[in-house]
């Protein structure tokens, strides 16, 4: 079994950032309760990370476009008497597209997502740690929380509300031994653009980041309870440049990377 009794619980850890977290604490001796929406991806993911890793993985199959999801989840997790050490909010979605063109639904979704259900997670988790004074918050905020986002503009609305709730909240428990990170990759290789309908986008035409890579970033930093990691150099830079550039020129510049190519 584990070599610490501790669990972390990470959202969408079946693919992408997710799942490459999910190693990097399972390697470090934590056991796991992992929530995607497919129980079979999950079962599938629970024994690969038992039987490599020797942890305990506790599986539970949550919608969280569901607005209850996230409170049945806690409630849960809470019957199962475990104990959450690490939270890691790294469920999200976006919708490419022009924003008038778009499905309301679809975006009110993701709103849900990766805002509200996010937003009832933290809570409940922040109460109990706070409570316990110990205990780590990873979320998953993206470069597109400090950009315009033409194309994807709920999307990266929601990113910067992430950050902005982390930022503050990092604040609010600075007296405490609780420690809040946002980690913010850039566009990375994983499912996220052919879930967002994105697959014509130029930005897919450029160099993606590892998944491992920026799960690693953020692990590293998270551990180390920094407030926040962007993940690249390529990100810093652009981060960097979008501070001291007017925010019109931002998104005009974000518009050309991620409108779609020519047919």
């Amino acid at each position: 079994m584990a070599t610490n009794n501790k669990y972390a619980l990470i959202t969408g850890a079946t693919e992408g950032i997710g799942y490459e977290l999910a190693k990097l604490f399972a390697a470090d001796g934590y056991n796991l309760i992992i929530v995607a929406r497919t129980e079979e991806m999950l079962q599938q993911r629970a024994s690969e990370f038992a039987q490599q890793y020797g942890i305990g993985v506790t599986p539970i199959a949550k919608d969280l476009f569901n607005p209850e999801a996230a409170f049945d989840l806690y409630n849960e997790v809470k019957a199962k008497g475990l104990t959450v050490d690490v939270l890691v909010n790294d469920a999200g979605q976006g919708q490419y597209g022009l924003f008038v063109e778009s499905d309301i639904r679809r975006q009110l979704d993701i709103i849900q997502l990766n805002v509200s259900s996010l937003t009832v997670l933290t809570y409940l988790y922040l109460k109990d740690m706070v409570a316990r004074n110990e205990g780590k918050i990873l979320q998953l905020a993206s470069i597109a929380s400090e950009l315009p986002g033409p194309w994807q503009a709920v999307y990266h609305g929601t990113k910067a509300y992430v950050l902005h709730l982390t930022e503050a909240l990092i604040r609010e428990v600075k007296d405490t031994n609780v420690t809040i990170t946002a980690l913010q990759p850039g566009a990375t290789d994983t499912d996220f653009f052919n879930k967002a309908d994105m697959l014509d986008s130029k930005i897919v035409d450029t160099k993606l980041s590892d998944p491992a890579k920026v799960a690693k970033d953020g692990y590293e930093a998270l551990m180390k309870g920094d407030d926040k990691v962007v993940s690249g150099f390529k990100n810093k830079a652009m981060v960097a440049g979008s501070n001291v550039m007017p925010d019109t020129t931002v998104a005009a510049q974000m518009d050309k990377m991620q409108e779609p190519r020519k047919k």
